[in-house]
């Protein structure tokens, strides 16, 4: 942490430091979100906003990931100029896997209600036959590598056996999206809208909003 935390946590015991600084490990560094039952310091009311300053200081929020589950994720305004400078925008190809994925295992499902909440957690793979076509648009081996970086990033989890059509891996949303912001998560669902259809009355309503520079509802 080299100084950059000290004035926060200089003032608090050992046992209390111990738990805040473990709490900001887990909600940083996790893979999975961070159980509030198993971490003091997600439980006390004081060192959740110390929690909240550490966070703030390297443009990070914490962020609830369901029941008393708590992970950290960019700022909003943080993410907004990351990506103005072009950090962290997904190249095509990827791109389109991760909306073909959230497209089949969490939109489809949730329209005909067997998905229920408004995350990205699904039970519902999409399975290589889904993919098939992007395979035949770029090459197997193209969509095998960006298959491999989406995983990495956390942003897809492979599943086996999920295809009766097919061999290979099947794929359902990664952890990573879980670290989303309210206000992210709600331009990812206008995106897919946009994407499954783009001609709708209600992606020519997110198109109108967004070409006005109107906030999110």
């Amino acid at each position: 942490m080299s100084g950059l935390f000290d004035d926060l946590l200089e003032p608090l015991g050992d046992k209390q430091r111990d738990a805040l600084v473990s709490a900001w490990a887990a909600v940083e560094y996790g893979s999975e979100p961070a159980s509030e039952a198993a971490l003091p310091a997600l439980q006390d009311a004081a060192l959740r906003h110390l929690l909240d300053q550490m966070l703030h200081r390297t443009g990070r929020i914490r962020v609830n990931a369901g029941s008393y589950l708590w992970t950290s994720g960019y700022r909003d305004d943080i993410a907004a100029e990351l990506a103005a400078n072009g950090w962290g925008i997904l190249p095509p190809l990827e791109r389109a896997v991760l909306t073909l994925v959230l497209i089949h295992s969490v939109a489809i499902p949730r329209a005909e209600g067997r998905l229920i909440g408004d995350d990205w957690q699904s039970p519902y793979p999409t399975t290589p036959t889904r993919l098939r076509k992007l395979s035949q648009v770029h090459g197997q081996r193209r969509l095998s590598e960006a298959l491999q970086w989406l995983r990495a990033a956390g942003l897809v989890r492979a599943v086996r056996g999920a295809d009766p059509e097919m061999a290979g891996a099947s794929y359902i949303p990664g952890p990573a999206l879980r670290r989303l912001t309210p206000a992210a998560c709600q331009r990812l669902q206008e995106n897919l809208i946009l994407a499954v259809g783009p001609d709708t009355a209600l992606a020519t309503a997110i198109t109108v909003r967004r070409s006005l520079g109107r906030p999110q509802k």
